[in-house]
Formats: C-alpha cells, sequence, structure tokens
C-alpha cells in the first residue's frame, strides 16, 4: 500500500453544489423587461432603494436638516476615518483604534488547559479541551444575563462557532491517506473535536485587558456532542438509526456557521454546509437526501474507518431498516441547536420546527409581551431560499423557553416583481399547502417529514430562488430585516429581487413586515445596497460604490444599538487575489442617511465573520476566519496572528478606542 499525505482527493472547499432543480422564479426574472442598466442607473435604481411611498434614507436626513434651518451638512454618525482597501497580512482599523487578537484556535479553556503547540501535534483529547478552529458566528452574554437584562461590560461568556477545519494545519504534516482513505482514527477525532461551539468565560483584568477566566462554565460541544431531538420530527421514521433506534437523540453538530441567541438568553448554533460530511453509495437515494446534494464520497472522508463513531457518516443502506445502519444520519443535520450557556451540564437540543437546510444563521424580530416570537433564517447555497417562524405560543418575559421554538408555523419567502412579497406556510394543516402538494404530485405523510424535506416542501409551493441568502439583522430604529445575498454566478437571468446575472458581487436585500408584530404574510422588499466595482455598484445612498467602500460578496450582518450596519465579506478565489477589493473586510452604514464607510479590513486569505459587543460598546468582538487559506505545513500563505514562521490560526479579535470611549 501507498501512504501519503496527499489532500487533492479529499478537504474540498465544503461549498455544496447547488440541488434546486425546481421552476420557481428566481429572484433575478423579477426585474420583467428591464435591461440591465435600467436596473443599475437612473430611476429604476431609485425605485428599488426606497420603500414604496418612502423617500431615500439621505432624503430623510435632508429633510430634518432643512426643517430645523441648518445650512450645514448633518453630523455623520460614522465619525471615523475610513481606511483604504490592502492586501497586508495584518489588521487594518482607523486611526484611534485598535485591534487585538484573543483565543485563537489551540486556546486551552477547560479540562486539563493543554497549550497549544505550535507544531499542531496536540492530541485528539487536547482538541476537545481548546478552541475549535474556523472562528464563525458569535454571540457575548453579559454574565449577569441569566438572571437578569444583561447589563456587565467587564464579564462574560463569548460563544462561538468553528465552521470547518484546514486539515492540512489541523496535523503535523496534514493528515494520513492510505490509498486515498483515512488511516488514523486519532486524526479524524481530532478534526471532529475542531468542529462545533465554543463556550469561553471571558473577564477584564486590572489592566483592562480581556483574560479567559479558568471556570466550570467553559465548555466544548463538538461533532461528537451527545444531543437531544425536539419539535415535530421528533422520533420520525426517517430520524431513526443505529444510535437512536427511536429517533429522539443524536451527535454532534458541525458546519456551524453564523448563529443566533434568544430573548430567555440561549445561544443558537445553525448548521449550513453538512452535506459533504456524509457518503451513499445507494444507486437510488431518497428525496430527503437527494435535494441537499449527498454525494458518493465525503468531504474528509471519516466513514472511510472502522468504529461506530466514523461509520454514522457513511449514509449507505446495509441492514434490514433504519435502525440498523446509518441510512438516516444526515437527516440529523440542517437544523438549529440550541445550547444554554450558562448551564454546561445542559443537553443541546436541535429544533427541528425550524426547518431543515443549509442554514447561515437565525434572527429575531424584537419580541413583544403577549405575542408570538418571529424570527427569520437563509438557505445559504446557489438558488435557494429565505425562511420565517412564527411561533404558535404568546412571548412571556421572565417564562418563555426553547419549547417556543417547537410548535409554530414555518414559512417560506417569495418576492414578487412589484416590491411585494409573501410569506408562504409549509404546513400540513394549511389548506393552500395541501393544494400545492396535490397539484405537484408531491405527498407527505406528517409535519415531522415536511421539515425533514424543507427545500422540497419550498420548492412546491413556489418560493423565490435566491442569490445565496447569509446573515440577516434587524433594523432596532424601525423593525426593516436586513439580508446579504452573497453571489451566485450560476445564474444566468436577472429578476427584480436579484437584478444581476452572474452576480459574482452580490447585493443586500430589506423587507418591512406588513404587520406590527411580524407575525403576518405580506410584506415588502427592496434593495439596499448592489456590490461591486465603482462601474457596478449602488451604495446605500444610490451613488456608485468609492474608495471608502467598495466591497464584494456581502455576508455577515449586525446592528449596533444605535441603528448602524455592520457588513462583512467574504471574498474568495480571483477577488482576493487580484481587482480593487483587496482582503475581506468590514464595513459600517447609516440606513439613515445612506453613508457607508470601511472600518477594518483583515489579513491574508481570511474572511470576516462574527460580531457582537459589550452592552456599552466599548468592546468589539469580530472574528478571522482561516488567515491564509489554503496553507500547508510546509506553505503558509499567512502566519496571522503569531507572526513568521507560525502557522496561521483563526481568532477573534477585540476591537476597542484607544482612548476607552464608545466604538462610535
Amino acid at each position: 500500500m501507498n501512504q501519503q499525505n496527499d489532500n487533492t482527493v479529499l478537504f474540498g472547499n465544503g461549498d455544496e453544489l447547488p440541488s434546486n432543480r425546481s421552476d420557481n422564479p428566481h429572484i433575478n426574472d423579477l426585474i420583467g423587461g428591464l435591461n440591465r442598466r435600467q436596473v443599475l442607473v437612473g430611476g429604476a435604481a431609485m425605485s428599488a432603494l426606497a420603500f414604496l411611498g418612502a423617500a431615500l434614507p439621505g432624503d430623510a436626513m435632508a429633510a430634518d436638516t432643512q426643517a430645523r434651518g441648518n445650512p450645514f451638512k448633518p453630523r455623520s454618525r460614522l465619525p471615523f476615518e475610513a481606511i483604504p482597501t490592502g492586501r497586508a497580512d495584518t489588521i487594518s482599523v482607523p486611526p484611534g483604534y485598535k485591534a487585538t487578537p484573543f483565543i485563537p484556535w489551540g486556546t486551552p479553556i477547560t479540562g486539563r488547559y493543554p497549550a497549544f503547540l505550535d507544531d499542531a501535534s496536540n492530541s485528539a483529547q487536547d482538541q476537545a479541551e481548546q478552541v475549535g478552529m474556523h472562528h464563525d458566528g458569535m454571540h457575548f452574554f453579559p454574565i449577569d444575563a441569566r438572571r437578569g437584562p444583561g447589563l456587565r461590560s467587564d464579564h462574560g461568556l463569548l460563544v462561538l462557532n468553528h465552521e470547518y477545519i484546514d486539515a492540512p494545519l489541523l496535523h503535523p504534516n496534514g493528515p494520513t491517506l492510505v490509498d486515498g482513505k483515512r488511516a488514523s482514527a486519532e486524526e479524524v477525532r481530532k478534526e471532529i473535536n475542531a468542529h462545533g461551539v465554543s463556550v469561553v468565560e471571558i473577564r477584564r483584568n486590572v489592566r483592562g485587558d480581556w483574560e479567559v477566566v479558568p471556570s466550570r462554565r467553559n465548555r466544548r460541544v463538538t461533532a461528537a456532542t451527545p444531543m437531544s431531538i425536539a419539535g415535530p420530527a421528533r422520533g420520525n421514521k426517517l430520524l431513526q438509526t443505529r444510535y437512536s433506534p427511536n429517533g429522539t437523540a443524536t451527535r454532534g453538530t458541525q458546519n456551524n456557521c453564523s448563529n443566533g441567541f434568544t430573548p430567555w438568553g440561549t445561544y443558537l448554533t445553525c448548521e449550513e454546509n453538512w452535506a459533504g460530511y456524509f457518503a451513499t453509495r445507494d444507486s437510488a437515494l431518497p428525496r430527503e437526501l437527494q435535494r441537499y446534494g449527498l454525494r458518493s464520497s465525503s468531504r474528509f472522508g471519516w466513514e472511510t474507518l472502522p468504529g461506530d463513531d466514523f461509520e454514522r457518516f457513511d449514509a449507505t443502506r446495509k441492514a434490514a431498516d433504519a435502525k440498523g445502519d446509518y441510512r438516516n444520519e444526515p437527516n440529523h443535520f440542517g437544523w438549529i441547536v440550541e445550547i444554554d450557556p450558562f448551564d454546561p451540564d445542559s443537553t443541546p437540543i436541535k429544533r427541528t420546527a425550524l426547518g431543515r437546510f443549509a442554514h447561515e444563521g437565525l434572527i429575531f424580530a424584537p419580541v413583544k409581551p403577549g405575542r408570538p416570537v418571529v424570527c427569520y433564517s437563509g438557505d445559504d447555497s446557489q438558488n435557494e431560499y429565505i425562511y420565517k417562524y412564527v411561533s404558535r405560543d404568546k412571548y412571556r418575559p421572565g417564562k418563555a423557553n426553547g419549547r417556543l421554538l417547537d410548535d409554530g408555523t414555518l414559512y417560506v419567502g417569495r418576492f414578487n416583481a412589484d416590491g411585494s412579497g409573501d410569506w408562504l406556510p409549509l404546513d400540513l394543516n394549511d389548506r393552500n399547502f395541501l393544494k400545492a402538494c396535490l397539484a405537484a404530485g408531491v405527498a407527505f405523510a406528517d409535519q415531522g417529514e415536511v421539515l425533514i424535506n424543507t427545500r422540497l416542501a419550498a420548492d412546491v409551493v413556489g418560493a423565490t430562488r435566491m442569490d445565496r441568502p447569509e446573515w440577516g439583522a434587524v433594523n432596532p430604529d424601525n423593525g426593516e430585516v436586513y439580508f446579504t445575498l452573497t453571489n451566485n454566478t450560476a445564474r444566468t437571468v436577472a429578476d427584480a429581487a436579484n437584478p444581476r446575472p452572474a452576480n459574482a458581487y452580490g447585493h443586500i436585500i430589506r423587507w418591512r413586515e406588513n404587520s406590527r408584530d411580524h407575525a403576518g404574510k405580506r410584506f415588502d422588499w427592496n434593495i439596499f445596497l448592489l456590490a461591486g466595482p465603482e462601474g457596478d455598484s449602488r451604495a446605500p445612498n444610490g451613488q456608485p460604490l468609492g474608495a471608502q467602500n467598495i466591497l464584494a460578496s456581502p455576508d455577515g450582518l449586525w446592528f449596533d444599538d444605535e441603528g448602524r450596519l455592520w457588513i462583512q465579506t467574504d471574498m474568495s478565489g480571483s477577488q482576493l487575489s487580484a481587482g480593487p477589493f483587496g482582503n475581506n473586510q468590514m464595513l459600517v452604514a447609516d440606513p439613515r442617511s445612506g453613508e457607508l464607510k470601511r472600518f477594518l479590513v483583515g489579513p491574508l486569505g481570511a474572511e470576516v465573520t462574527g460580531i457582537s459587543a459589550t452592552p456599552d460598546f466599548r468592546t468589539l468582538f469580530v472574528n478571522i476566519q482561516h488567515p491564509g487559506e489554503g496553507s500547508t505545513a510546509t506553505n503558509l500563505l499567512s502566519t496571522w496572528p503569531d507572526g513568521p514562521g507560525k502557522r496561521p490560526r483563526s481568532s477573534t479579535v477585540i476591537v476597542t478606542r484607544e482612548d476607552g470611549r464608545r466604538l462610535l
């Protein structure tokens, strides 16, 4: 046998192949007879940037200035110097600010607190006690948030996702393969333990610097952690496996991209490109596997090793029924997982009422006592959909908990060409859904099967295919919902909500619900920003993007408490290596004025992602993922954050003002 460390067979970039073959309208088809120039220039662009009957952002501030009789330009809500694009292997922020790396991959947080070794020779058990790899979505929970409003800004729990791993960097000399298959169970266990979520208690010390607190609350949730299943799909026959014959339990969460946090103080981690972790050699796949893009080989090859811990990643039918094999194991992924960060002994729960797809994140509409809980999530794959969930029961402060996420209605969005939109229920108790299923010749045995087949159900009702819907955010000023549509180079025909064919640059869409509690079925939408170069873009104020705000592939979104929108990018390939955009970046937009400025530029090859802040808004936490993407132990494409000769490590960055005041 030929022993090798050839990484060309496995370990791809993890993006799932498009699997939506429906004839549903694409958001780019909504433009109708308008040609591309009309969409991007002049009246059509202006109408796309304003809601029906509403002024453009800049118009509102100008009117306010004139009403006060002030002849001068209104004071900017972005009082920092925009930084230029760049391709340095460092973090760049405006003058007067500083950015400090914090808890990089391998930071010890629990158990024996094993130190990170520069040659990556840490064991699988070490990795289970260290911060995971490839930081992503994140939230700061003030330490007093468990039993109060959460006002502490010097002490709390920082909870963060770890989206995937770079196997060539995780091991001293990369992964060991024999005849194209995995040869080391220890290596694979280390990879499994590098996935998931880290819960880290942190506190400012007497010098004002943040540090990790040795604490019982510190915790790793990995791709092997036992979990329970709740909601309509619990106990469904399509969740039966050798590990859980009754379909109520599972192991692990993986490919955790963006996140959410609940009004009752728990963390939500979202499973995105999970399908590539599984393989199946069955020639005919059931719809719950085919529609999610499973293939005959997996991304990391974990299923090629013997033992139940690894065989669960092989979805091939091997037994007389599902209770004897892992044909249904992929159905245990693609969910949103609730974690109680304050209780290290709690069992994470997969909330199936929120649907099964490539969840990018979950954001809540403003909660109101006595009204339903409403939240939104995007399916991050080309030509997939945006969803909304409305709970059956009402929100009761002090009494609400995760059961609100088990009983309710999941809707999928249809964006109409006239700027209106509809939320279409995916519910067997809804007459219109049943009629759509009958017309399409599709049947579901129960609501659990609908949710296990969420994508198919959305196909059936005629939802609008979108350009990779990723992060969302809700404006605290007015409740408007914003979503990034990162890019979609596969699209050939434009529509109103996705107005560019071969959309390499992406855009940001927003909508306003017609119901004050966000629970209704109608909304109005428009385009907030078109990313791209100066000749093919539009800023929120309707002008082309320029030197201080040019961007591509918007991804992360977050509103601060004063209604400013923070935008993070995830460019890759040629957009990073050449052209006008430089490294990935983070910008700040003011929806009131339409102003947009670049605030941060990341190191080489990194994605800028994940963002949270302390209640006093004096500390901003930002995640830097996969610096030097594509590096190997012998070919380091970045050495951030540790410096020359050291392996690149995903890391959180702490951004503060040098004078210690509020960030903005």
